[in-house]
């Protein structure tokens, strides 16, 4: 593989200064067009991409890059190269669909070329800006909780809910923090559709931010006190025994995915593994001859053992046999398309939503992903008569209060806490002439 020096002499302007020139050298790569062809068919090959897609790749190459390069004489393909080329799959602004494989063609050519491989396609995630004099001042909450080294789920919820903030408070003519009054966080949170209590746990932290940090003069300390966002009763998503059959049985396993997904379902659905713990089991998690599953819980960091049903086990037995693309990972479950990696949360989320939508049982008013069939199993089991302890322990809660929420969809149970109403004698109606009152 070669590569060209470029020196880089150009004046740098940041922030409105102006640097002395300095010298930047940064590494050009480049290789032959039809060698790095025969590299990315190597890559296809051994990740076992199926013939049919290979061959959409050779010809997408064949009438795109390689025709453009012929016709300005070129021979070896850069970055830059493809980025031009790319350039031309663009019609006033707009890709056709037919265009966007071209573009991914150009996409796996610059993986490997740059990074010897070629990554799985993928969306990439929005990132919310945080601009002008307020969104200057939101962005050093965000450097102070990074630095505090706070996850990177927590870190991209502060950023959308101060983004949301921000665009709220500009759109009501708000472009200094003096400005900023209690009645635009009230509006801004009644205004939004959910989370309402995690977003107000992170404006009281950015207004106590800036208070400590001395940026705004006004103590909202006293405001957050008194406003209080009530959370409102939720009750469960479930399913009857009935509809969770009719959902197993909904779907076909005469194809990879489909004894792939129904293998998913099953463990949602029969042990109550939640979306990230389907995602991450592991081949050396199932003892085939003591057959049980033991795993540690993503959520809680709680390590449990399930029974090896007869149904998940023949599930994933298929699935490994029969369904699963040849990989030397470790995770039982990998995407339906090459490049093959581990299944993601998202992943088995997607899946076992559309399985349900489509099985025909009905979903109005109800979630319908991996977590309802989890509220499914802990409902079935609390008519069967299952204790609270024995279900918190099948579903991994780590108190039993948490389990407690099924308790509000076991009708038969409360129906035998209902107390009698007594009979009211006929002299309350009439006293005091008839008049009734409480």
């Amino acid at each position: 593989m070669k590569t060209t020096l470029i020196i880089n002499t150009s004046h740098n302007i940041i922030l409105g200064v102006r640097h002395k020139p300095r010298l930047i050298s940064t590494i050009m790569k480049n290789e032959d067009i039809q060698k790095l062809i025969c590299q990315c068919l190597d890559f296809f090959q051994e990740n076992n991409y199926t013939p049919n897609r290979i061959g959409v790749y050779k010809t997408l190459w064949k009438h795109g890059i390689v025709q453009y390069m012929e016709a300005k004489g070129l021979t070896v393909y850069t970055p830059e190269i493809g980025a031009a080329f790319t350039s031309t799959c663009h019609l006033n602004g707009t890709v056709r669909p037919q265009e966007r494989e071209k573009i991914r063609s150009i996409q796996v050519l610059d993986d490997m070329l740059n990074l010897g491989h070629i990554r799985k396609r993928c969306f990439t995630p929005v990132y919310h800006r945080l601009d002008g004099e307020l969104g200057l001042e939101m962005e050093k909450l965000v450097t102070h909780i990074t630095n505090l080294r706070r996850s990177a789920t927590t870190i991209g919820d502060y950023r959308l809910y101060l983004n949301e903030f921000l665009q709220h408070i500009e759109n009501s003519g708000i472009h200094h923090l003096s400005e900023i009054a209690e009645h635009h966080i009230v509006s801004f949170v009644l205004a939004h559709p959910t989370n309402k209590i995690n977003i107000v746990s992170v404006l009281r932290v950015l207004f106590r931010f800036w208070k400590e940090e001395h940026i705004l003069v006004k103590d909202f300390s006293k405001f957050f006190e008194t406003f209080k966002v009530r959370k409102t009763e939720r009750l469960p998503s479930f399913y009857t025994a009935n509809e969770v059959m009719q959902v197993e049985q909904s779907i076909s396993r005469s194809s990879r995915v489909g004894k792939r997904n129904y293998a998913m379902v099953l463990l949602a659905s029969r042990l109550g593994l939640r979306a990230s713990d389907i995602a991450k089991l592991q081949l050396e998690d199932v003892d085939w001859d003591e057959n049980h599953i033991t795993i540690k819980m993503q959520k809680t960091q709680k390590e449990i053992r399930l029974p090896l049903l007869a149904e998940v086990g023949n599930a994933l037995i298929d699935y490994l046999k029969n369904g699963r693309p040849v990989s030397s990972l470790k995770c039982i479950f990998l995407s339906s398309r090459a490049p093959y990696v581990g299944a993601t949360k998202a992943c088995v989320c997607a899946a076992i939503n559309t399985i349900i939508t489509n099985s025909g049982v009905d979903v109005n008013l109800k979630h319908h992903g991996p977590h309802s069939l989890r509220h499914s199993l802990a409902s079935a089991m609390m008519q069967r008569g299952a204790s609270l302890p024995t279900i918190s322990e099948a579903l991994g809660h780590k108190h039993t209060d948490t389990t407690m929420v099924y308790l509000k969809v076991d009708i038969q149970s409360l129906l035998k806490c209902a107390l009698p109403v007594p009979m009211v004698y006929d002299g309350f109606y009439s006293q005091r002439g008839g008049a009734f009152y409480v």
